[in-house]
Parts: C-alpha cells; structure tokens; sequence
C-alpha cells in the first residue's frame, strides 16, 4: 500500500527538519514539518492524528517554545489544546531554524 500524497509531502518535511537538525527530538521535528506541510497548529489533533499522547505534544511545544521556534497563539485552560504557528513570519523550514539547540 502505497503513501498518500500528503502523507509524502510529511515524510518528506519531516526528514527535511531532521537532517537539518540531528539534536532536535522526533516530536519536535514533526511538529515543525506539520506546519511546514500547512497542516493546522493544534495540538489536540496533532496527538490525535498521530496517536501520541497530549501532555507529550504540550511537552515538546514547550521545548520549542523556549527555543523561539514557534509561537503559541491559543490555549483552553480547561482541555490544555494548544493552538501554534511559526515564530513570527519566519516560516518553520529547516533553513529558518537555528542551527544548534539554545
């Protein structure tokens, strides 16, 4: 069974981020090529469509957070959704992050 076009088009981002940044945690590198692929920055589904657990996706927004990678836009204080976009108007591309971990 082969890929779906998008499923490629993430694969692909996401072995961009990677190989860009060896340090960076797995997670964290999906989370940076599902907006570079324009999937939407919400955590929920993130997790969801991914099958990970939340409170590891709000962990790893953290860590990019702090990192100034993106930028939190939106958080229910109830369910912890966490909605995210690229740090300012630089986009979430491999050349766009800094070279090494802050």
């Amino acid at each position: 069974m082969s890929a779906t076009p998008e499923e490629a088009a993430f694969v692909a981002a996401l072995d961009r981020v990677s190989a860009a940044h060896p340090a960076l945690p797995p997670l964290e590198a999906g989370l940076l090529a599902a907006l570079e692929v324009g999937l939407p920055g919400d955590s929920r589904a993130f997790a969801r469509t991914f099958g990970v657990e939340h409170a590891l996706v709000l962990r790893a927004l953290a860590g990019l957070e702090e990192q100034g990678h993106i930028a939190v836009t939106a958080r229910d204080a109830r369910t912890q959704r966490t909605r995210f976009a690229g740090a300012g108007s630089r986009p979430c591309t491999p050349s766009a992050l800094p070279s090494s971990r802050a």
